[in-house]
């Protein structure tokens, strides 16, 4: 209920009569000039005084108005004494004097002037200086005497617009004294203020603290104190951009660790955003480097709807509500409705745009940051349905942010949206950023957390795959009379689906020897070859017939994967029974195989493998590999290929530089190869086993 209220007295704010437009004489319902001396008397030491009048004050604008010869007598009287207490609601700087639009000016923008005549004793040579007002709306003109000594901003010319900067301190020197005693001064000052300064601040209008007269040095030290609590008031926002810089860096950092989360990214950019955005107003306040209008256009007009639409992205990523893909589009439309409304709701553009248009601007503001929070807070709402405490923690953040989008309607309310600890000013959006900004480090720590949980359950895994990768290549190759074996295994990943295992027969002397490669990488391909290392080894103890042990291995398969598996029995006096389920054919000799193509294990429950029967003589060489050797490709996308595979097979060549030149060429699968050579010196029994080998 109070939301709504509030909401409702903001609309009922804007869509109020609009303000008039500049005028060029004061209005004729200003009060009467009252009966005051015509010269303030003033004593100086090396001191300086404050020159807080009564001033003589008149809306409008005359360049003759700088004489001192002009007579003022007619001008309504302003004294800048500020009451006891009372303090700048935006800067926090005690001494606050209200503007003209609380003194009978309330719509009024554009040019005014201040006048006032001082007498000061001086002696010859001496040299006086005016502090200008530290608080301003928006830039002024100094005229002593009628000689202009200097401005705060910029005065193009006649008929041309100033550019007005955010108010800052100043020090003009006066020309030397020329006599010893009473010397008259006539100071003026020439006011403007642009219009968007009447929608920031209620007591809006000309000087808000009065100018300090004084010898230079007096001046000079007052000066450096101001321009020292300027930096202290601001600082905290160069804090705020430094901590949103480092949460950046971090962030950027966690998209290296997991590049498929998106939110990383979302997050880099909402803090890279606030932390330009808050060193901006550092700049803008301690500098001259771009005026009000440029600054405001850039700081709230487009940064400040950009950081708004990016944390409504951030939560849509976080929570990951897929089930809601419109949501973008709608954030893309607020956004750009937000920066439009903005920025012709502040009377930025008014040489160009009317008063009136911008009043329904400004009231399509409110109504567009309205419904931009709308959504913002329905994300956080479904996401605490979803995650539980993680919504809630990002809930109250959310909605500072949301009351923190009206923070200038609040001020104008009279609402206190800044707070000044220690002369730091501290405002309700630094305070909504930075509680959205720990609500997201806190989550983004518990996600790391468990992230680094899994990385070590992970870390376990892969051990025990190693281990598993143990049982699938055998680390040393069994001693087989009559037969060199030689092989080389090469992962694509920290497992593979690889396997090869060669079973002696120590009755006959025989060898089963199987190779195979399961569809896929990683550990699911490493489980799936240890379930068939297991079927072999079971079944190589009832049968050697290398057809009989494939069905078996593609009943055992069935709905667990898929792999490719060749199985050849080696008897003694080198007949090789082979059997192929869709396994690179391995060659003889540097000669390719005749086997039938057939389909790999697991396709079909009762498929049919091709078989064949060969001579391996003494010295022939026998060479099975995983198809990661034919599919290596180079980086311009160039298959090994099998005409490759064929040319370094036409040379003695070693079972590891063979998987070595596939891996240089270009991995991109488990490579794996078997040598089997059958050894030339070979001496048998009468009954034909092996009696000796010599290799």
């Amino acid at each position: 209920m109070i939301r709504s209220a509030l909401l409702s007295v903001l609309l009922v704010l804007f869509l109020s009569p609009p303000i008039h437009g500049q005028k060029n004489t004061a209005p004729a319902s200003a009060p009467a000039p009252a009966a005051l001396p015509s010269v303030m008397q003033i004593s100086l030491g090396h001191s300086l005084i404050p020159i807080t009048g009564p001033w003589r004050f008149s809306v409008g604008d005359d360049p003759g108005w700088a004489d001192p010869d002009f007579s003022d007598v007619a001008w309504e009287t302003m004294d800048l004494t500020p009451k006891s207490g009372s303090f700048d609601p935006m800067t926090g700087w005690s001494g606050y004097v209200p503007g003209w639009t609380v003194l009978g000016h309330p719509d009024y923008w554009g040019y005014a002037w201040y006048r006032i005549r001082v007498q000061v004793n001086v002696h010859r040579g001496e040299v006086l200086a005016l502090a200008g007002p530290v608080d301003v709306d928006d830039v002024y003109q100094l005229y002593v005497n009628g000689t202009l000594l200097g401005s705060f901003g910029s005065f193009p010319g006649h008929g041309q617009t100033p550019v007005a900067y955010y108010s800052q301190p100043m020090m003009f020197r006066l020309p030397p004294a020329q006599t010893d005693g009473p010397e008259d001064l006539l100071i003026a000052l020439r006011v403007w203020m642009a219009p968007s300064t009447l929608e920031a601040s209620p007591q809006a209008g000309g000087l808000h603290s009065p100018p300090l007269l004084g010898d230079i040095n007096s001046v000079a030290a007052i000066y450096d104190l101001a321009r020292l609590r300027l930096i202290r008031t601001y600082v905290f926002g160069l804090v705020v951009a430094g901590l949103f810089l480092l949460l950046a860096i971090m962030s950027a950092s966690l998209v290296l660790f997991d590049r498929e989360d998106p939110v990383y990214r979302w997050l880099v950019a909402v803090f890279l955003l606030t932390a330009v955005q808050s060193s901006g107003v550092c700049l803008a306040s301690w500098t001259q480097v771009g005026s009000i209008t440029v600054l405001s256009l850039l700081l709230n007009d487009i940064l400040q709807p950009l950081i708004l639409g990016g944390w409504v992205m951030v939560w849509w990523v976080w929570f990951r509500l897929r089930e809601l893909p419109w949501l973008p589009r709608v954030v893309g439309i607020l956004t750009l409705l937000y920066i439009v409304t903005n920025a012709f709701g502040e009377d930025l553009f008014f040489t160009f745009i009317p008063h009136p248009v911008t009043s329904l601007f400004r009231t399509a503001s409110v109504g567009i940051r309205i419904l931009f929070v709308l959504p913002l807070i329905f994300i956080v709402m479904v996401g605490v349905g979803k995650e539980g405490w993680e919504g809630l923690l990002a809930l109250p953040a959310v909605l500072l942010v949301g009351l923190a989008q009206f923070q200038t309607e609040l001020a104008v309310m009279g609402f206190h949206v800044y707070w000044f600890p220690f002369g730091v000013r501290i405002g309700l959006d630094q305070i909504s950023y930075l509680t959205l900004a720990i609500a997201i480090f806190v989550l983004l720590l518990r996600r790391l957390l468990h992230s680094m949980k899994v990385q070590r359950e992970l870390e376990s895994d892969v051990q025990s795959a190693h281990e598993v990768q143990k049982v699938l290549i055998p680390a040393t190759l069994p001693q087989v009379p009559g037969l060199i074996l030689e092989s080389e295994y090469i992962p694509a990943r920290e497992v593979g689906g690889d396997f090869f295992q060669i079973l002696p027969d120590l009755k006959d002397g025989s060898v089963l020897i199987v190779a195979g490669d399961v569809t896929g990488h990683g550990l699911r391909s490493g489980m799936v070859g240890a379930l068939l290392v297991g079927a072999i080894r079971s079944e190589g103890i009832y049968s050697r017939d290398p057809l009989t042990i494939l069905k078996a291995l593609n009943l055992r398969l069935a709905g667990q994967g898929q792999a490719t598996c060749i199985v050849m029995n080696i008897t003694p006096d080198g007949t090789c029974s082979l059997a192929n389920a869709g396994h690179i054919p391995p060659y003889v000799n540097g000669r390719e195989l005749p086997v039938e193509g057939s389909v790999p294990l697991g396709m079909f429950p009762n498929a049919e493998f091709s078989s064949m029967q060969f001579l391996l003589k003494p010295g022939d060489r026998l060479i099975l590999l995983s198809d990661g050797v034919a599919e290596a490709r180079s980086e311009s996308g160039e298959l090994f290929g099998f005409d490759r595979i064929h040319q370094i097979l036409t040379k003695p060549i070693s079972a590891k530089d063979i998987a070595n030149t596939a891996k240089v060429f270009g991995q991109e699968d488990d490579i794996s190869v078997l040598s089997i050579v059958r050894d030339k010196y070979i001496m048998f029994t009468k009954s034909g086993r092996i009696l000796s080998s010599m290799h």
